[in-house]
């Protein structure tokens, strides 16, 4: 960034050169800009003032030219200005390329810190046409919600009977419900009362209302994950790369107390610290519970409850295509048996005297 910055503010005083002397006002203009851009310590701010400095210079020295003027100017001063002149143009020019490209750099790199770092996309088996979940890694998702994501975050749309034929058994899931306490009522006097959990109870609440998720988070909301997946940009890839990218922040980067430093949140800077680390869930099934594996069974987990219904809707698809295929070759087959009597026949004009 300090290398683009030298050649930022080197490129608009040769450009100053080239093309005339400022006045005294301007002058001091850039040098009062020159120092304040050296006190924002390289932040993102600096970049935008970079920016603007020189668009502001270029828009009052070029905006009374149009393109063909800008360039009769430059082809007259090539015929008359000397070899000095030549070679300082050759080093605006060389100047303005290198300048442009580190720009265009340097913008990339403030819209990855305000929009978050692009995810890669990653190989998901249940992405393809013929593909289906793994329901294998959809029971061991729900283990890693159960066990390290449900004391913050909700998924207020998902029943208990949903796991029934998907990872679970009629009788686990009745056990599994069992084992919560559900705020029932009123009863024939009135009164609320608890109950054991059933099969048609939702998934429970971390929190009872926001403004307690809020408190106990530090200010910071956990969202719900029923739709999460379906909720974010490219969400499988995303929640992946959130659940397994947190890094120490880089040199120069300063994160308030309490966040963690994410390049894949926008802004760089998360108030859910890294909670995926290797061992923290023993699965049943003894698969090594490494951050890769917790995070694609999660993430398994998470968009089979956002789609729940993508493998009857791939199967549906599969049978409308071989209904249609046959309607259609029934309709070829009809129109050819129809119209081959018409289209063969030939007439004949029979010219009486």
């Amino acid at each position: 960034m300090l290398f683009s910055l030298i050649l930022s503010v080197l490129f608009l005083w040769i450009c100053e050169a080239a093309a005339g002397s400022f006045d005294h006002h301007h002058r001091h203009l850039s040098v009062i800009n020159l120092h304040s851009l050296f006190q924002l310590n390289f932040s993102g701010k600096l970049t935008e003032m970079a920016g603007g400095l020189i668009h502001q210079v270029l828009r009052r020295k070029f905006q009374s030219q149009s393109a063909v003027q800008a360039l009769s100017w430059f082809s007259s001063r090539k015929v008359n200005d000397d070899a000095g002149s030549a070679g300082m143009r050759t080093v605006a020019l060389l100047g303005a390329g290198v300048s442009g490209l580190l720009g265009f750099a340097t913008v990339a790199s403030a819209d990855e810190a305000e929009h978050g770092l692009g995810v890669p996309n990653y190989p998901w088996p249940h992405a393809g046409i013929l593909s289906s979940y793994d329901h294998a890694s959809i029971r061991r998702g729900h283990q890693v919600y159960q066990q390290v994501c449900a004391s913050c975050h909700s998924m207020s749309l998902i029943s208990y009977r949903d796991l029934v034929g998907v990872a679970y058994t009629e009788e686990e899931t009745k056990a599994m419900a069992a084992e919560i306490e559900v705020v029932d009522g009123p009863n024939d006097e009135g009164e609320m009362f608890t109950r054991p959990g059933k099969l048609s109870d939702r998934f429970p609440q971390p929190y009872a209302n926001e403004q307690a998720a809020r408190f106990a988070n530090g200010g910071a909301y956990p969202p719900d994950l029923s739709l999460i997946t379906k909720a974010r940009h490219n969400g499988q890839n995303y929640v992946f790369a959130l659940l397994t990218g947190y890094r120490d922040p880089p040199a120069g980067v300063m994160i308030r107390e309490g966040l963690h430093y994410n390049p894949y949140f926008p802004g760089g800077a998360i108030a859910m610290p890294k909670m995926l680390i290797d061992g923290a869930v023993e699965y049943e099934d003894g698969t090594p519970a490494t951050e890769a594996q917790m995070g694609k069974d999660v993430v398994t987990f998470l968009s089979w409850a956002a789609e729940p219904e993508m493998e009857e809707r791939k199967l549906m698809g599969f049978k409308w295509i071989f209904v249609l295929s046959l309607a259609l070759l029934q309709a070829a087959y009809y129109r050819r048996l129809r119209w081959s009597v018409l289209k063969s026949r030939r007439l004949v004009l029979d010219v009486v005297n």
